[in-house]
């Protein structure tokens, strides 16, 4: 039997090949080049063609040359299995938004009135069913979740609640995502952590999870996400890096904007500069959200 009529998508339980399928099923026309999926993951495209050879192997891609280029599509003979194991979430039919609502409801009850409970799932859906994730469901319960604390928080005296950072760069899957795996790793809950994107991309990058992994920090279930109102206003510091005027300004808030190095398709070593450079920056900031007497630069 032709080992290709029957996929085992075993090189699926790769979650760097797992991404690589994702951004070919959500590209325009279903296929993708290896230097433009290396560049939105920020991977090396060696990296990238050593997994595409393995997804190749299993079936799960075809490969269409074109002149002096490669285009890669989902195999049609895997195509079913692969939307079976990966999900087919492209529209709000295929989200319970109705299961999410109940249950945040349930959460905040006499806290947040469920019609507002409601226009944020409904929003939250809107802002991310785009990313082509297939933890499209998860993802927008967290987000949503979030959000509805985030509209708490901004009701209470600063003295009622723990410190509260928000980071936000431009694609919320490197900088902002070093600087807030740093900083709950070093303040455990003692601060409130958020980050956010002024474009959002799909996932983070391999290296930024890889960078924190080797000093023993865990990017948990983090996810890029666009910037909201709710974050910026239940924040009692917001760092941008590099997102330019993309956050509105309200007083009593600190602001700071950090000037670094943007870490997508840099290779690893370069990335390992930035997290470290982050870290000593995120060390600062939390000496002075532990001591408010320390004298605050603003412009740092």
């Amino acid at each position: 039997m032709d080992s290709r009529s029957e996929p085992t998508l075993t090189s699926l339980a790769d979650p760097t090949r797992v991404r690589i399928v994702e951004l070919i099923r959500r590209s325009a026309d279903g296929r993708e080049l290896v230097g433009r999926i290396a560049a939105e993951l920020g991977l090396r495209q060696p990296t990238v063609s050593h997994h595409m050879k393995t997804l190749l192997a299993d079936g799960v891609v075809a490969r269409e040359p074109s002149g002096r280029q490669v285009w890669y599509s989902i195999d049609q003979d895997a195509a079913a299995r692969v939307d079976a194991m990966l999900g087919t979430a492209t529209t709000s039919d295929a989200v319970d938004l109705d299961r999410i609502t109940a249950d945040l409801t349930l959460r905040f009850a006499g806290t947040i009135d469920p019609v507002t409970i409601r226009e944020v799932v409904a929003d939250s859906y809107r802002a991310l069913s785009d990313s082509g994730t297939s933890l499209l469901t998860s993802r927008v319960a967290s987000f949503a979740a979030s959000r509805l604390c985030a509209r708490v928080e901004s009701t209470l005296s600063p003295r009622a609640h723990r410190p509260s950072v928000l980071f936000v760069c431009v694609q919320n899957a490197g900088r902002s995502q070093l600087a807030a795996g740093i900083l709950r790793h070093l303040a455990g809950d003692a601060v409130t952590v958020r980050t956010a994107g002024s474009a959002p991309a799909a996932d983070m990058r391999s290296t930024v999870v890889t960078a924190l992994d080797e000093i023993g920090v865990s990017t948990g279930d983090e996810f890029p996400k666009p910037l909201t109102d709710e974050a910026v206003r239940a924040a009692d510091v917001v760092v941008t890096m590099g997102c330019g005027d993309a956050c509105p300004i309200y007083p009593g808030h600190r602001y700071l904007d950090w000037d670094l190095a943007d870490p997508v398709g840099q290779p690893l070593s370069v990335v390992r500069e930035i997290r470290d450079d982050i870290e000593g920056r995120v060390r600062t900031l939390l000496s002075e959200l532990r001591n408010p007497s320390v004298d605050e630069d603003d412009n740092q």
